[in-house]
């Protein structure tokens, strides 16, 4: 049996136990605890309970909570991913592209000079020490000075 482990930040685990906390208190908001039904009791051995809408609305308002809590918990994880892990101005990311499910090629600016690695799991290589660094402000241009439509894309591909 393997584990799942997931490492949450100290913020976005309060967030999501206080989430967890709001659910299970609406959950049992009608006042009735598991305890107060007597597992088996004579009285409740005649016709079995239908569920009640009241029921069936708290279940479902609990389940929207917690999916709220996820997806919010999902969002602040995302969004503070980047947090704190700056270094000053030493190293930059310039441009990352990924190239495979788990690849990637990333471009550094170290002081002046920019380095192009390969990142894969378990291992990064460095690809190419740029002699001239390249300058990212404007976007390269194609020789007739606009792209192409996707109708002319597909007229070259079938070669008409």
């Amino acid at each position: 049996m393997s584990r799942v482990h997931c490492r949450l930040s100290k913020p976005a685990a309060l967030i999501f136990g206080a989430c967890a906390q709001v659910a299970a208190l609406a959950a049992f908001a009608d006042g009735t605890t598991p305890a107060a039904h007597p597992f088996a009791a004579p009285a409740a051995m005649g016709q079995p309970a239908t569920p009640s809408v009241g029921g069936l609305g708290q279940v479902t308002l609990a389940l929207l909570i917690v999916l709220g809590a996820v997806f919010a918990v999902a969002w602040v994880v995302k969004r503070m991913r980047g947090f704190g892990n700056r270094v000053g101005s030493a190293i930059d990311v310039i441009a990352d592209i990924p190239l495979g499910q788990k690849e990637r090629a990333v471009l550094l600016k170290v002081g002046n000079a920019q380095i192009l690695i390969g990142v894969a799991p378990g291992q990064v290589n460095t690809l190419h020490v740029l002699t001239e660094p390249i300058d990212l402000s404007a976007p390269p241009t194609s020789p007739n000075g606009s792209r192409p439509t996707f109708k002319q894309l597909m007229m070259r591909s079938l070669g008409k």
